[in-house]
């Protein structure tokens, strides 16, 4: 709230279409003060609408299918997909799968690939609902997961993540792939105020380039190694 000023000045949006994607365990009032913000800064923003995230039911992915074509008549142009955790794991498989119906994809504190050693504290849970899972992912290619997408790609990380080891939160090399790093926590990346800069920042641009890192906003660019 004591950034919302802030975060609020600049330019206004362009009007584009975004869907907002809770984490696990997420609902749409997970991503409501993001949503508000962005749709005062003049973009056209939208709920998931399909209830408490539980992974990837077969009810989430048939929703989020129906979800996005209805958009795409609505709007007559490409959805800008954000997500949050296990959110932004659907984004980039929905625009793996329709790149045509995508714009870019913003994640936050996504996981790209399975933890070599380090177990999630939430992993028990996930374990706990894979009953309810689609018969659809149980087969799924992990490997699939880290290669680089036919849209851009901002992932946003923490290294204080406490939840998804941030190691694999980074994405493989791409031409228009980046890798942000931010402070806070995992759960907190919703409503950062640096992580939301970014994303004001990458929506902000009518074609698309690599983040520049500034006294403004809290963040940097992730180089292998550093």
């Amino acid at each position: 709230m004591a950034a919302r000023r802030r975060l609020l000045s600049g330019p206004r949006g362009d009007g584009r279409p975004i869907l907002v994607l809770p984490g696990f365990t997420g609902s749409d009032g997970s991503t409501l003060a993001l949503r508000r913000l962005l749709r005062a800064r003049g973009y056209h923003v939208h709920a998931w609408r399909l209830g408490r995230n539980l992974g990837p039911t077969e009810r989430v992915l048939t929703g989020l299918r129906e979800r996005v074509r209805g958009l795409l008549i609505e709007h007559r142009q490409p959805l800008t997909l954000i997500g949050h955790s296990l959110g932004g794991i659907y984004s980039r498989e929905i625009a793996r799968s329709a790149p045509e119906a995508v714009r870019q994809v913003i994640t936050l504190g996504s996981p790209f690939r399975r933890p070599a050693r380090a177990v999630s504290p939430v992993a028990p849970l996930f374990q706990a609902l894979s009953p309810l899972h689609s018969d659809r992912v149980r087969d799924a290619d992990l490997d699939a997961m880290s290669r680089p997408l036919p849209v851009p790609l901002t992932a946003i990380f923490t290294k204080t993540d406490g939840v998804v080891p941030w190691q694999v939160c980074i994405p493989d090399s791409g031409r228009r792939t980046e890798a942000i790093e931010v402070s806070g926590s995992h759960s907190g990346l919703i409503h950062n105020p640096a992580a939301i800069a970014v994303i004001v920042d990458r929506l902000s641009l009518k074609r698309w380039q690599r983040f520049a890192e500034r006294d403004e906003i809290a963040a940097s660019i992730y180089v292998d190694g550093r």
